[in-house]
């Protein structure tokens, strides 16, 4: 499995994906738990409260769990992309 970091995600970890090693059928919330042990200073930009940040877009595989699937309980296949970026706003 592999996490995708972007702009200040990316800076705060000091690397723009991270690769972990889960088996299939483990959750968002066990690869989020990972990816914390991991990078620890990337919990402060992602989790308020124990929730995702709002301003904070996670996906799994290109789609956002938490509006077509389980969110945290989603459950994972071992090849799965897993992102996290704060929204982008341009003009």
């Amino acid at each position: 499995m592999e996490w995708k970091l972007f702009a200040n995600l990316a800076e705060a970890a000091g690397q723009k994906e991270v690769e972990i090693d889960l088996d299939g059928g483990a959750t968002v919330d066990d690869a989020l738990a990972v990816l914390f042990d991991r990078h620890p200073e990337l919990k402060a930009e992602v989790h308020e409260d124990g929730e995702l940040a709002e301003h904070i877009r996670l996906l799994v595989d290109g789609e956002d769990p938490f509006e077509t699937a389980d969110g945290y309980e989603t459950t994972l296949e071992r090849d799965a992309e897993l992102a996290l970026f704060p929204p982008v706003s341009g003009g």
